[in-house]
């Protein structure tokens, strides 16, 4: 599952199963949870079940799979249980069987097969193609507002650097502060670990964050949570290049298409106008992996170079060299670095003592700063192995030593199992899905960052063992 995929997954576990309900009413809301949230072996369950009127025994479906592969069934299981796509029937005096949920099965047939008045997928305008907005319009626009909101983040900290093309409305300032993105000390803006962090993430993926942002604070904004959660999936299936009318949008939604403009996902002529675009971050929301990364490349230059290469070298004196004219990644290198010259299409300056700590006072990690002068290498360097000077490696990280002794990590306890069975097949479970941070064999415990997948593996087993 990708960042983005796995971020709007996590704020999906968390709603209740009523909201689920209503959510799954809209057929292009469980169209897209189906095509982004699913994995393929889990796709492949819904659709054999989604055709089928009576429950599947759990014998049938343990033996559609090779008994080497009942990991990744259970896995698959799970995360459709917890999106609320599948529900165990437990009869009496018959074998416990799985059934889709409704209205998510309904939904989800009404969307492949078409049909029905629901007008989920938007109504499009009849508009002449002179009188169109250009994708390439629309493109550059999302570039320019995406651009503003990241420069903002970057060029708040005092290196003077920031791109003020775009100005950006007070509730954009206010959704980074309260997402943690930023930081206000007294008049100055400053950005956090989280922001930096953001910073470093994929188009999409920051996208989908800040969108989760703007949910958790739907309430204190006055709108239907699940109004907006519909409206995104909605934008998700809508075709780039296409306006679409405003006449069935809600009154939620309607102020939503003011917010989100400042953001780049869609674009009015006026806030009067009877009609909208999508542009290309709202229309790969709901995309796979491969269509996010290609659609999302036209708005990474925020990070990388004019020609999509690395542009920065850095020599064991600690010297650095950015090829680039790009004021937002001037402005990123100025967060670590201390720059010194500047030319038409290049910095130059050192990484030294006084500007990593500065940098790790702001909570930006030695960890983030090594990987993204890693990542955006200049090609000539990225032809070393390693691609960086282990002489400036070790000295940033023991740099951030300085200050930082200790690093914690927020998660759950799992003690007291009864068998050395139970606790090493839990355990594993642990580590095969990536949540597991520490173990201890001699006191049968370990430590993990979620706890709803362990709970619902156990949850099975115990069923299991009862079964057999």
């Amino acid at each position: 599952m990708s960042t983005s995929s796995l971020r709007s997954f996590e704020y999906l576990e968390s709603l209740p199963g009523t909201t689920f309900n209503k959510l799954y009413e809209q057929p292009s809301t469980a169209l897209a949870i189906f095509r982004r949230m699913v994995p393929p072996l889990a796709k492949t369950l819904v659709m054999a079940m989604l055709y089928i009127s009576h429950p599947l025994r759990i014998a049938d479906l343990e033996a559609w799979v090779q008994p080497n592969s009942r990991k990744d069934l259970d896995h698959s299981v799970s995360l459709l249980e917890r999106l609320h796509i599948l529900k165990t029937l437990i009869r009496p005096g018959k074998p416990r069987a799985y059934i889709l949920t409704n209205p998510f099965a309904a939904s989800l047939r009404l969307a492949l097969t078409g049909g029905g008045g629901h007008k989920s997928f938007g109504v499009p305008c009849n508009t002449r193609e002179e009188d169109a907005i250009p994708i390439t319009e629309l493109d550059e626009f999302a570039r320019q507002q995406w651009e503003s909101v990241l420069g903002y983040m970057v060029g708040s900290t005092g290196a003077g650097l920031s791109d003020q093309r775009t100005s950006l409305s007070h509730s954009v300032k206010t959704l980074l502060q309260l997402g943690g993105l930023v930081e206000a000390k007294g008049s100055r803006v400053m950005i956090t670990q989280h922001g930096f962090a953001f910073i470093l993430q994929e188009v999409n993926a920051q996208v989908w964050t800040m969108l989760i942002l703007y949910l958790e604070n739907a309430d204190q904004l006055g709108m239907d949570s699940v109004d907006v959660l519909q409206f995104l999936f909605m934008l998700g299936s809508l075709e780039l290049g296409q306006d679409y009318s405003k006449a069935n949008l809600t009154e939620t939604q309607s102020q939503m298409l003011l917010d989100l403009g400042d953001f780049g996902i869609v674009y009015q002529d006026n806030a009067d106008s009877a009609r909208f675009y999508p542009t290309r971050l709202a229309t790969t929301l709901t995309s796979d992996a491969g269509a996010l990364r290609s659609a999302s490349a036209g708005f990474d230059n925020a990070l990388r170079s004019s020609d999509g290469k690395g542009f920065i070298v850095i020599e064991t004196n600690f010297r650095l060299y950015a090829y680039t004219s790009s004021t937002l990644q001037i402005a990123i290198l100025g967060l670590f670095a201390r720059l010194s010259i500047r030319f038409p299409n290049m910095v130059a300056g050192k990484v030294t003592r006084e500007s990593i700590r500065r940098a790790v006072d702001m909570g930006i990690t030695s960890d983030q700063i090594i990987s993204f002068l890693t990542t955006h290498a200049h090609p000539q360097m990225k032809k070393s192995v390693p691609i960086l000077p282990v002489t400036v490696v070790d000295q940033i990280k023991l740099w951030q030593m300085e200050g930082d002794r200790m690093q914690a990590t927020g998660g759950f306890l799992f003690k007291d199992f009864l068998t050395a069975a139970e606790f090493e097949g839990t355990c594993r479970y642990a580590e095969e899905i990536g949540v597991l941070v520490w173990k201890s064999e001699g006191r049968r415990m370990f430590f993990v960052t979620k706890h709803e997948q362990i709970a619902a593996y156990l949850k099975r087993e115990k069923e299991r063992r009862k079964g057999g």
